[in-house]
């Protein structure tokens, strides 16, 4: 049994991890970076070590700091959160080896879905629908004009290594295609270390909808509902929710079949996301993302499940509860807004200390921050800062709930992206839940979603 955690991460996901196991009775360890010296997760684990200085380089992926911090403190197992170390396969081996439990999926698993390419040759093995492209890397701009012409534009060039919405190029015509190929070359070599590309088809207005999968040690593969992602600038989600407003009940259960007969074809352990692109009632498998999301709350809010428990007990070769408990049925709506200390106007960095500040409450909202009065937002990291989640009975519901919650929320000191979730609540084609992948650049911009 796992007694102790050490958690590899900082912000919200330190702080969601260390109530878990504060529920299941496992102490925690926070390690930190000397920017992070006063953070919340610090403040409230039972044990902290520093493993370096600001730069992530030096601390939150200095693999060899954070396995001797959870050697230190006599840590059973290692919690990654999401980002950082979360999809990095040389680390969950480096864990395991080191004698700790990773508490993630086997890393071979990782190294797969990690590599987009080999990800999508094993979608289509496994009968995932995917989108027509060019089925391993590009290495030149005469293959790219090639598989171009044949797919139709317009056509996307994306990083074999990505993630995140980084690494990623849009081309309209031939006449862009050898400089945008370049660029993104060069770009995933700078940014992943692998200047690897492939190409496919872009789908102009599709939806961004992904399905939340739980397997054990013990042959059991469940999915949790589908989440709508759809709502993104530069390829970064601002607002989630569960279920999806526009998938019928035959839509629901193809996208959920196809998942969980993947996985069992993986034969997959842990909390994983298959992610798809839908467009005129169609899916196409874009990747799996082998950790828990960000969004994971909103799964959590429709089952009444807590997805880093089964993350746990998964690790420590148990039955999920939705197998011990019997079938789990979502119910309801839930939404979740990602709050960013970033200008809502202009989307720059808003580092600095928080002053006032006041959480939302009442029926059906939930507040997952790393924040309190006077707390330091470093400039080192994601900007990301606090996480609104409401509930409802149905979807008006929980979108009353979210205005009523954003409207309530304060944190002085800082700018935040509040403004911008309270105009987004208040849209008519968001209401009606009338939207594409780029509705809200559209919106941003200043036109219509």
């Amino acid at each position: 049994m796992i007694k102790k955690v050490l958690i590899a991460n900082r912000g919200e996901i330190a702080v969601r991890i260390h109530r878990t196991c504060r529920d299941m009775g496992i102490h925690t360890v926070a390690v930190h970076s000397t920017a992070d010296s006063d953070a919340l997760h610090v403040k409230m684990a039972n044990e902290s070590v520093c493993i370096g200085n600001a730069s992530v380089s030096e601390s939150y992926l200095n693999m060899p700091a954070i396995i001797a911090a959870a050697e230190v403190t006599g840590a059973d197992a290692i919690h990654p959160g999401y980002g950082f170390l979360s999809e990095n396969a040389k680390f969950a081996q480096m864990v395991t080896e080191s004698g700790f439990t990773f508490i993630g999926p086997d890393p071979e698993h990782i190294t797969l879905m990690g590599d987009k390419i080999e990800a999508l040759k094993f979608a289509e093995e496994a009968g995932l629908p995917t989108i027509p492209g060019s089925g391993g890397p590009v290495e030149s701009a005469s293959r790219a004009l090639e598989i171009a012409e044949k797919i139709g534009y317009p056509v996307i060039i994306k990083a074999a290594a990505g993630g995140g919405g980084r690494g990623m190029k849009v081309v309209y015509d031939k006449d862009s295609m050898k400089d945008l190929l370049q660029v993104t070359m060069t770009e995933a070599k700078a940014a992943f270390g692998d200047g690897r590309v492939f190409i496919e088809k872009y789908l102009e207005k599709p939806r961004h909808i992904e399905v939340q999968v739980l397997a054990d040690k013990h042959g059991n593969v469940v999915h949790l509902g589908e989440r709508e992602c759809t709502l993104q600038r530069r390829h970064q989600k601002v607002l989630e929710e569960s279920p999806s407003p526009t998938l019928n009940d035959e839509e629901r259960q193809r996208v959920f079949d196809v998942s969980i007969n993947a996985c069992k074809k993986l034969n997959y352990v842990g909390v994983g996301t298959m992610e798809f692109l839908y467009e005129k009632g169609e899916f196409y498998f874009i990747e799996m993302n082998t950790r828990l999301q960000v969004e994971h709350p909103v799964t959590e809010q429709v089952t009444g499940l807590d997805l880093v428990r089964q993350q746990i007990l998964v690790a420590q070769g148990e039955k999920l509860d939705i197998v011990k408990l019997g079938n789990v049925k979502a119910r309801g709506h839930s939404i979740e807004c990602r709050i960013n200390a970033e200008n809502p106007d202009n989307f720059l960095p808003s580092p600095g200390t928080v002053t006032d500040y006041f959480t939302p409450g009442g029926p059906g909202v939930r507040i997952d921050a790393c924040l309190y009065p006077d707390c330091k937002v470093p400039p080192y990291y994601d900007p990301m800062v606090s996480k609104v989640i409401s509930y409802g009975n149905d979807r008006k519901q929980a979108i009353k709930r979210m205005r009523r919650a954003v409207e309530e929320y304060i944190i002085g000191g800082i700018d935040t992206s509040l403004p911008l979730h309270k105009r987004i609540l208040e849209n008519e084609s968001f209401i009606k839940g009338d939207f594409d992948v780029n509705s809200l650049e559209r919106f941003i911009q200043g036109g219509n979603f």
